[in-house]
């Protein structure tokens, strides 16, 4: 089970930091992957991060301004958003994935996820 939290408003070019909370014991080998979803459009992917290594993968768009990490000591997985601009309004979304594949352009198919969290809505002022 992941519950997201942390979303709010926000002014663009502040910052703001989603956590993902995870139950379980396996957390540690799981993928944890960042969407997101503006009214009318589809998910999209925003970042993933590995397991262990803590090696990480972004969409173009949010490289640089967003940073994944994780604490697998506290099953919590976080997206440290920097500089957020206007177009980066939307529901934020964790999940993650068991297969422990690594990091790559598979983590950009929300069907390759086995949970989903609830999501939490951001709002970026101009």
């Amino acid at each position: 089970q992941l519950q997201a939290s942390g979303g709010g408003l926000v002014q663009a070019g502040g910052s703001l930091r989603l956590s993902c909370a995870a139950s379980g014991r396996t957390f540690s080998s799981y993928v944890m992957g960042w969407f997101r979803q503006a009214p009318g459009k589809d998910r999209e992917f925003v970042g993933a991060i590995t397991g262990s290594s803590g090696r990480t993968y972004y969409e173009d768009s949010v490289k640089g301004r967003f940073t994944i990490s994780r604490d697998n000591d506290k099953n919590t997985a976080f997206l440290q958003m920097n500089s957020p601009k206007p177009e980066d309004t939307a529901v934020y979304y964790c999940a993650a994935n068991s297969q422990n594949w690594g990091v790559g352009t598979w983590c950009k198919s929300t069907g390759r996820y086995d949970y989903w969290g609830q999501g939490t809505l951001v709002t970026v002022s101009s």
